[in-house]
């Protein structure tokens, strides 16, 4: 999966682990403060490269979505299903099957989740052949599905509303241990204080069940994300690449998406879920702690002293990322 050196594969209890013996060893020189925070926040999530991973994506929307699935399905066998939230009529899953097929996985199988009955966020007109049919809908089955093909934990990688999880959750609460989450979405200090992150607000219900009830939970935020250092435009050197006339069939699917999005939505696209799929293979591009949050009936975050105790991501190395996303999207 892409070019990623023996020292970067460094799991994140190995990291923990080194970091919180460091700081107990050498107190004279004052780590004690360092160890005693780090034993507050208790030992990262567990280790779940190479397990089974699930991607629940809003694809079709802003075009994030489908390079991050493209991303997983060229690079990643252990892909083992895409779920799509907030759908749109059955479209977001046609096309997640076909850009699946188009990258050779048509065993993957795509199921349609919930329709939250928004229309505004979709920027994929025509973009999937009329004899793609359409997906199933028992959300449940397919994870189910999922996690008895193996005894270990399950990645579930949230690109959009967590309503598809919230389900899951309240229907089947003995998968909740399973499930090991990463999800894109929620913000400390969201850019609009008036609302919620983008994929909270889609759903806010659903956000407070997921917040309440998770096990493993790894909260990618918007105060990451949304930033100009990963968004690509008509004039990045990713766009031109994928819009190349020698591109494949895939890139110039993602080339005519992201075409509809700067027309009719946005002039750039963040990466968004790229970055959070990195986060969920345990790449080292995002930092991370835990902190005691709390979510609004509208879903709004803040960290309070008695919240939830949840992973959050702190910063990025944005270079180092796109660095990868490049690799991810060569042919």
């Amino acid at each position: 999966m892409g070019d990623i050196d023996d020292e970067q594969k460094q799991t994140l209890q190995s990291a923990w682990a080194t970091q919180l013996g460091v700081a107990e060893r050498y107190d004279d020189l004052g780590y004690p403060l360092l160890a005693a925070k780090l034993r507050a926040g208790g030992a990262p999530p567990p280790s779940v490269q190479g397990t089974p991973i699930i991607i629940d994506t809003d694809i079709g929307g802003d075009p994030d979505d489908a390079i991050a699935v493209t991303c997983a399905a060229r690079n990643l066998p252990e892909l083992a299903a895409v779920l799509t939230a907030d759908e749109h009529h059955g479209q977001r899953a046609r096309l997640a099957r076909h850009l699946l097929d188009l990258n050779d996985r048509p065993n993957v199988p795509v199921t349609a989740g919930a329709d939250l009955g928004n229309t505004r966020y979709h920027a994929a007109d025509g973009l999937t052949p009329d004899h793609i049919p359409g997906q199933p809908t028992d959300v449940l089955r397919t994870v189910r599905e999922v996690c008895a093909s193996t005894e270990r934990p399950v990645r579930w990688v949230g690109m959009g509303p967590m309503s598809n999880l919230a389900h899951v959750l309240r229907t089947a609460p003995d998968l909740a241990e399973r499930l090991v989450i990463t999800q894109m979405g929620g913000a400390l200090n969201y850019r609009d204080p008036t609302r919620a992150e983008h994929n909270f607000r889609l759903d806010p219900d659903a956000a407070r069940h997921v917040i309440a009830t998770a096990h493993d939970l790894l909260l990618v935020t918007s105060d990451v994300t949304f930033t100009d250092e990963i968004a690509i435009g008509p004039s990045s050197s990713t766009y031109q690449h994928l819009a190349a006339d020698a591109a494949p069939n895939w890139a110039k699917l993602l080339a005519a998406h992201l075409d509809q999005w700067f027309t009719r939505m946005y002039p750039t696209s963040k990466q968004h879920d790229p970055l959070t799929l990195t986060a969920a293979l345990q790449l080292p591009f995002v930092d991370f702690s835990r902190r005691h949050i709390t979510l609004a009936p509208d879903a709004r975050m803040t960290a309070t002293p008695h919240g939830h105790f949840t992973w959050i991501t702190t910063r990025a190395d944005y270079p180092a990322f796109r660095n990868w996303l490049e690799k991810q999207l060569q042919y």
